[in-house]
C-alpha cells in the first residue's frame, strides 16, 4: 500500500506528555507498527516536524528517534505546506496565541487540554476554527482508557439500572521542590501562567462525566491552595499562586451526582492515582485507568454497623473484577489514530474545540463558584 504522508508540526514536544505519549507513545508507534490504514487503501504516515524553544534538546530528540525536521521558529513550521495538522502541547498560557497562528495558516488543530485559559478564548477559537473550515479537536484521553472503557460498557450495557451517584478521587502528593524536587513544573502553580489543578482537572471531569453519564448541569466547589510556598527548578523559593486541591460536586443531567476531589496534595491509598465509584439501583462499580471491578444487588452482601466489633467482611474481595473481553491499547495514540482519520477520511470526531470549550467552561465556572460560595449552573455555551 502506498503512504499518504501527513505532515503534523509537534509544539511542545521537549515537555513529558509531548514527548512520551504524543511523539514517541502515538506518533511514532504508528510508524513503528507501519502507518494507518485509511478508507483509500492508502496508509496514512505521520511526519512530526518537532518544535520548542530548547534547541539542544530538539536535536536531541531529533537524533534519539532519527528524525530530520525541528525548528524554534513555529511561524517557519506553519508555513510550510506539507504541514496539515498543528499540535499544541505547551504550558497553557501559550497555547492560544499558537492556536490562532495555526488556523490563520490554514491548519487542521489537534491540542491537549485545556483548550485555553478562559472560556471567552475558548469560545474565539471555536468560532475561528468554524469559520476557518478546518479539522479540530481536543485531547480526551481517559476515554480511551481500559478502565473507563470497561466502565462504558456496563453503562452501555444497563448494568446500573438507574445511576445515583459517583465518586471520583483523584490525586498524588506533588513534592514541595525543597527537599524533594517536584514531579510537575512549577508553572502548575502560578494562576499567571494558566495553573491550577482547576483549570487542569475539570476539563478532564466534564469529558469523562458528559461521555459517561450526561451533561453537567451545575457544580459547587471549594478551591484551595493548600501549600502557599515551593521550590522552583532553580531552587528558588516562589509564592504558589494557584489552587492544588479542589472538593466538587456535579450535578448531572438525569439527577444523579458526581463528587470529585482533585489533589496535588493527597498520598495515594487506592489501586490507582484516579478511581470512580459508580452506584445504581441494580449494581455498583468501581473502575481506574486500567481495572474495573463490579458488585451487582444480587451479591451485595448486608453488613450492619457495629462499632463494638471488628468488622466481619472482607469488602474488597465481594467484588468481580470486569474483563478485558478487548485489546486496549494506549489511550493518546488510539484518539491521535481517530483524528488522523477524522483529518483524511473525515470520520466522525466528537472531540473538537466546542467540546473543549465545554470543558474550560466547567473551570471557569467551578472557579467561580469557589469564589463565590455558592452552587452555579451550567448554562448552554453560545458557540
Amino acid at each position: 500500500m502506498s503512504r499518504r504522508p501527513i505532515g503534523i508540526v509537534v509544539n511542545g514536544v521537549t515537555g513529558r506528555m509531548g514527548y512520551r505519549q504524543h511523539l514517541v507513545r502515538s506518533l511514532l508507534a504508528i510508524r513503528a507498527d507501519g502507518g494507518l490504514p485509511a478508507a483509500d487503501g492508502t496508509v496514512i504516515w505521520p511526519e512530526p516536524v518537532l518544535v520548542g524553544r530548547n534547541e539542544g534538546r530538539l536535536a536531541d530528540i531529533a537524533q534519539r528517534h532519527g528524525l530530520r525536521d525541528w525548528t524554534t521558529d513555529l511561524d517557519a513550521a506553519l508555513d510550510r505546506p506539507d504541514v496539515e495538522i498543528y499540535f499544541d502541547a505547551q504550558v497553557t498560557g501559550a497555547r492560544d496565541k499558537a492556536i490562532r497562528a495555526a488556523i490563520d495558516a490554514g491548519k487542521h488543530v489537534y491540542t491537549e487540554k485545556p483548550l485555553a485559559a478562559d472560556v471567552g478564548s475558548a469560545v474565539d477559537l471555536v468560532r475561528l476554527a468554524r469559520a476557518a473550515g478546518i479539522r479540530n479537536g481536543v485531547v480526551s484521553d481517559k476515554l480511551f482508557l481500559p478502565g473507563l472503557r470497561k466502565l462504558k460498557r456496563l453503562v452501555d450495557g444497563g448494568f446500573f439500572g438507574r445511576i445515583l451517584s459517583v465518586r471520583g478521587e483523584f490525586g498524588y502528593w506533588v513534592f514541595e521542590g525543597d527537599w524533594q524536587p517536584a514531579q510537575r513544573p512549577s508553572w502548575n502553580y502560578r494562576s499567571a501562567d494558566g495553573g491550577g489543578i482547576v483549570l487542569d482537572m475539570f476539563p478532564h471531569w466534564q469529558y469523562v462525566l458528559e461521555g459517561l453519564f450526561g451533561p453537567v448541569r451545575a457544580v459547587q466547589c471549594v478551591a484551595t491552595t493548600h501549600i502557599p510556598f515551593r521550590v522552583d527548578e532553580n531552587g528558588a523559593a516562589y509564592q504558589a499562586t494557584a489552587d492544588d486541591a479542589a472538593y466538587a460536586i456535579f450535578e448531572l443531567d438525569g439527577g444523579a451526582i458526581a463528587q470529585i476531589n482533585s489533589s496535588w496534595t493527597v498520598r495515594v491509598h487506592r489501586d490507582e492515582l484516579v478511581e470512580f465509584q459508580v452506584d445504581g439501583t441494580h449494581g455498583s462499580a468501581v473502575a481506574g485507568l486500567r481495572e474495573c471491578r463490579v458488585q451487582h444487588r444480587a451479591g451485595t452482601p448486608m453488613p450492619v454497623w457495629n462499632p463494638d466489633e471488628p468488622a466481619d467482611h472482607d469488602f474488597r474481595a465481594q467484588w468481580q473484577r470486569v474483563p478485558d473481553n478487548a485489546e486496549f491499547g494506549n489511550g493518546f495514540r488510539e484518539q491521535w489514530s481517530a483524528f488522523l482519520r477524522h483529518v483524511v477520511d473525515a470520520a466522525p470526531f466528537p472531540w473538537d474545540f466546542a467540546a473543549g470549550a465545554r470543558g474550560v467552561q466547567l473551570a471557569d465556572l467551578g472557579l467561580r463558584a469557589a469564589r463565590e460560595g455558592r452552587r452555579l449552573k451550567v448554562p448552554e455555551l453560545e458557540l
